[in-house]
């Protein structure tokens, strides 16, 4: 369920960010609870052979002269991602490592997600894209386009 912030902004709440970040057949499993409020997945209902990557979890907002996508990619390093623009439509992919697990015989819990991502975006406001900056710091990766300015306005003249 969303709640508001003191600016009547929808926020996600715990079960939304999951679904947020993992696919929608995912997800869908993911925010089903038990009675103690717990996720409760029925192991036969989990099946290990789909190998969909996870959806991630973006911000997107303009400033007066820039249009600024943020993406929290914790754990991901900058060589695992890819990342794209194609007729306005920004595309991130990537990978995240859990490392080394060779030796693990039973998860007691396992919520974070490990394996592929990936995003894609139809841009809100035209942007000039030889114009582009991306950053990954401190595991947010923050892409910052600059706008294509619509001030004029052109008239069209109906035939």
């Amino acid at each position: 369920m969303a709640r508001r912030n003191r600016d009547d902004d929808l926020l996600l709440e715990e079960d939304e960010l999951t679904a947020a970040f993992l696919g929608d057949d995912d997800a869908a499993m993911a925010v089903d609870t038990n009675n103690a409020g717990q996720p409760a997945v029925a192991q036969d209902e989990w099946d290990e052979s789909e190998d969909l990557p996870g959806q991630l979890a973006v911000d997107v907002y303009e400033t007066r002269e820039r249009l600024v996508v943020k993406a929290r990619t914790a754990g991901v390093n900058k060589n695992d991602l890819d990342v794209s623009i194609a007729d306005n439509t920004l595309s991130i992919r990537g990978t995240l490592s859990a490392g080394n697990e060779d030796d693990v015989e039973n998860y007691f819990v396992q919520e974070c997600y490990w394996g592929e991502f990936s995003r894609s975006i139809a841009l809100p406001v035209a942007v000039k894209e030889e114009e582009i900056e991306a950053v990954l710091k401190d595991g947010v990766l923050t892409i910052s386009f600059a706008k294509v300015k619509q001030d004029t306005v052109k008239k069209i003249q109906v035939l």
